[in-house]
């Protein structure tokens, strides 16, 4: 028996150092839309080639609902390969950005509209000064569904030009992450060279503005189906979510927090502290204007209760045992009823010029 048991373990042991070397070793997993959904399931990925992948990649990150973005080699002939390999035109890769973007707040569609502003469509393997196959165009998708979408666009495109258009529309085969030094190149060498001119980077910036009526009190019905029953409980019925046990009692990174019903902008991290009460817990609201407070009676106590002034959704009480050098107050607001938003997502989802307000103490 004693020997069985050794032997099982031995094999667990060589299961596991069989995953260290694979993990070890310098070529990572192919990306695809399946793996950033089990990130992030708001999340979509496409892949555009289009020249230096340097401008392009800095012209998507101006992009409004853009999240990230990567650059690195597509489609080739062998796997892995580097920037010397892939500048001899012989590896069969493309200079390609990954783009990885919200489509609640910016579509398909617009993404591909944009890139095909930053090339020459009918240029065979070539953009501004870049000669070679590693400098073609092309549209490369994870998901089989955008394939449609990206084909109508291009015959759309096409009515344009009378000579052929030469942008690819593929399935994404392979994509290698270039070496670090090109990430962000753009951002780090700000005279760097670009093919792209540079006031399309400023149309990138603009093209998906955020709208300016974008935070409205919803009906009954649609917030039952978006919010999940705490949060509807929360918000619609002034319940009060279990202390301790809830998503951002202990949340202290850079960002905001809006209305879960609304997506109106309504506390910021500065002015969030440890309170030990089980709850969020800040000293102010960004402005008393986004705030409502009224008496409460219920539960045999006075208190004030805290509504969002244009969602009208419960979202705590405000007391007056807060730390006196932030003003002396303490809301107590319920997790279930904000949305947090990271510094690093702000510009994205349209909270660009709430991001100053951190750079400022309480």
């Amino acid at each position: 028996m004693k020997n069985i048991i050794i032997i099982a373990a031995l094999a667990v042991c060589g299961l596991l150092l069989a995953k260290m070397d694979v993990f070890s070793k310098k070529e990572k997993p192919l990306t695809s839309k399946i793996t950033e959904n089990e990130i992030n399931d708001k999340q979509n990925v496409i892949y555009f080639a289009g020249g230096c992948f340097w401008g392009t990649e800095h012209f998507f990150k101006q992009v409004r609902g853009v999240t990230a973005t990567e650059v690195g080699y597509a489609n080739g002939n062998f796997d892995n390969p580097t920037y010397e390999q892939v500048s001899t035109g012989n590896t069969g890769a493309a200079e390609t950005v990954k783009v990885t973007y919200d489509p609640e707040i910016v579509d398909l569609g617009l993404l591909v509209d944009l890139y095909f502003k930053t090339i020459d469509p009918t240029s065979l393997n070539q953009q501004g000064n870049d000669k070679g196959t590693q400098y073609r165009s092309g549209i490369f998708y994870a998901d089989k569904n955008d394939e449609k979408l990206i084909r109508e666009k291009i015959k759309e495109l096409s009515k344009n030009y009378s000579q052929k258009i030469v942008v690819e529309c593929e399935p994404l085969r392979k994509f290698y992450d270039a070496e670090t030094y090109h990430q962000n190149y753009l951002d780090k060498n700000p005279g760097g060279y670009c093919h792209i001119e540079p006031g399309l980077f400023d149309m990138a910036k603009n093209a998906n503005p955020p709208k300016a009526n974008d935070f409205k009190k919803k009906d009954q019905q649609t917030l039952k189906k978006e919010l999940t029953k705490t949060q509807y409980d929360v918000t619609q019925n002034g319940a009060t979510e279990r202390p301790y046990d809830n998503e951002y009692d202990k949340e202290f990174r850079e960002g905001i927090y809006v209305d879960i019903t609304t997506g109106e902008p309504l506390f910021i991290s500065t002015d969030k502290f440890e309170a030990g009460c089980g709850w969020p817990s800040f000293s102010k609201p960004i402005s008393e204007k986004l705030v409502k407070e009224t008496t409460d009676n219920s539960q045999g106590m006075t208190r004030v209760e805290v509504k969002s002034k244009t969602g009208d959704a419960h979202l705590g009480h405000v007391f007056d045992d807060g730390p006196k050098e932030k003003g002396g107050l303490r809301y107590c607001i319920n997790s279930a009823s904000l949305k947090f938003i990271p510094k690093d997502e702000m510009k994205a989802k349209g909270y660009e010029k709430y991001i100053s307000l951190l750079n400022k103490k309480s």
